[in-house]
């Protein structure tokens, strides 16, 4: 064992990656549907440190893979953000998940007070219990010491099973009626032309009467195909090939426009056939689809966008990202110039600018650096929420000028579960030894501490969005996912409510309230 010591304390890069491959290894252990998933690359993490303790990389192994994890997480999700806050029903979930996080955070100060603890440990009780990295990173940068750490660690494992539990039994005795329309893929239905007030017109006018999420792509008219235009003057037995995110929106669109005439357009491809090809290119990545001049001698329409694993009905103001899906109906002679177009490279899903990335993370860092006076407690550096900050006003903007923000969602993933992976085994090596002895001197105490900090954040969120507000399950459980933070939370949200709602609460509540755990454990470290 001695041997095993010595060699991981002098090779610490060969130690981190060998702990961050056994920490999955462990992660993924399932227990009746429950996982550590990346979280027990940090139990790992402090085993190893507890081990060997001169194994620890340098901290900034650990600030850099942060910065990462904040940076994609803000690019990715900036719209859905400022979209929550500009919303009625984003501003009532943000509300609520903004109580629950608040009502933890005084929950530890109270333990802390009462329990006679560090305040490290108090904080990083809140951060484990709110499973927030970025909160836990704040706190060691605040107290310049890592007993938060400890706080943490003893606590994320609650953070990760609690919400998880509670969602489970709200649903068992809440018993509720998932709403499956909001899905996230498209269905086609073609519909002949038979209502008599309709003939004549263009399908610009036509467009208003139909349900707001259905899509003309293409007319056939005189056996031939064409793609839908606005200036389309549509007749009678004219068939029109609809979009739309369901079966049922679609069969609204058939009331109003006639009947179904299944297979008329897509069996005939000699004028209009179908094609898909990534967005790959920069000089349409970035722009909306109403910018873009398709090529080709005939007419082409975008019929679908596909990004990652959802269907998205193109419109003019869609704006492309890199490894975007682009279903297209066009003439088959025109396919050559339209891959073209579009770059069509499968590379396109892992590409992006390292300028924008830089410049952004750059920004990002100055920001954090910025010293603000706040009365009575002196000056506050945002630090890395100033990463979380700049990523998500770029994810809004998503291009400026000739600089495309986006990253593609397989390449953010990538950078973003690496970062978090390298900032867990960072950290938890480094406190490794500390949280050992903690464990050792308080037995379950702590334990039990980490516990109510979780109730004390999933309760009330629960409690108002379903019982006070009385809104749907899969929409509050998409708050609790985002207010609590766990990726694995909102998995197991989506599989009890398998719609798109708890995607976008998770989207609109998880940056603003990492920016708020952080905040809090700034200004508590700063006062106290």
């Amino acid at each position: 064992m001695e041997f095993v010591r010595t060699l991981l304390e002098q090779q610490p890069l060969m130690a981190v990656f060998l702990t961050i491959a056994i920490g999955y290894l462990v992660g993924e252990i399932n227990i009746k549907g429950f996982s550590l998933g990346v979280g027990a690359v940090l139990f790992v993490a402090l085993g190893v440190g507890w081990f060997a303790p001169k194994a620890a990389p340098a901290p900034m192994i650990g600030t850099l893979g942060l910065a990462l994890f904040l940076y994609t997480v803000g690019v990715q999700y900036g719209k859905q953000f400022f979209l929550g806050l500009t919303s009625a029903n984003g501003r009532r979930a943000n509300l609520i998940a903004l109580v629950g996080v608040l009502v933890a955070g005084v929950a530890s100060i109270v333990i802390q007070h009462a329990m006679n603890l560090k305040l490290g440990y108090a904080l990083g009780l809140f951060a484990g219990s709110g499973t927030s990295t970025a909160a836990l990173q704040a706190t060691i940068a605040t107290l310049g010491n890592d007993d938060a750490a400890v706080g943490y660690s003893v606590s994320y494992p609650f953070g990760v099973a609690g919400p998880i539990l509670l969602l489970y039994l709200a649903f068992m005795l809440k018993k509720p009626t998932i709403d499956m329309a909001a899905g996230a893929g498209l269905e086609y239905v073609e519909i002949a032309l038979a209502n008599p007030a309709l003939f004549g017109k263009t399908l610009g006018d036509v467009t208003p009467l139909l349900p707001a999420d259905v899509q003309i792509v293409a007319r056939r008219s005189a056996h031939r195909n064409e793609p839908a235009t606005p200036a389309i003057v549509i007749g009678e037995n004219d068939v029109l090939l609809a979009v739309g995110p369901s079966q049922a929106t679609l069969d609204r669109a058939r009331e109003v426009l006639g009947v179904a005439a299944p297979g008329r357009v897509t069996r005939d491809r000699s004028d209009l056939d179908y094609i898909r090809i990534f967005a790959s290119r920069a000089t349409v990545v970035g722009r909306p689809l109403g910018d873009l001049q398709l090529p080709g001698d005939k007419a082409s329409i975008v019929a679908q966008v596909r990004r990652g694993d959802a269907d998205i009905l193109p419109g003019p103001e869609l704006v492309l990202e890199f490894g975007d899906r682009i279903g297209l109906l066009a003439n088959r002679s025109d396919f050559p110039a339209l891959r073209k177009y579009f770059g069509d490279s499968i590379k396109g899903t892992a590409e992006f600018s390292y300028i924008s990335i830089g410049l952004g993370m750059a920004l990002g860092f100055l920001l954090g650096a910025v010293q603000i006076p706040l009365p009575g407690i002196g000056k506050l550096a945002l630090g890395l929420s100033g990463v979380l900050i700049v990523a998500l006003v770029l994810g809004r903007l998503r291009r400026t000028g000739g600089m495309n923000w986006t990253i593609p969602l397989s390449a953010n993933l990538v950078m973003r579960n690496l970062g978090l992976t390298l900032f867990l085994a960072q950290v938890g090596m480094a406190s490794g030894p500390k949280f050992a002895a903690t464990v050792t001197e308080t037995g379950l105490l702590m334990l039990g501490l980490g516990a109510i900090v979780l109730l004390a954040l999933a309760v009330p969120v629960l409690v108002l969005g379903l019982v006070v507000y009385r809104m749907p399950f899969d929409e509050v459980a998409g708050i609790v996912a985002g207010a609590c933070g766990n990726p694995a939370i909102l998995a197991f949200a989506n599989k009890l409510g398998p719609t798109e709602r708890p995607d976008i609460g998770y989207a609109m509540i998880f940056p603003g309230m990492t920016i708020v755990k952080i905040l809090f454990v700034d200004i508590v470290g700063a006062l106290m």
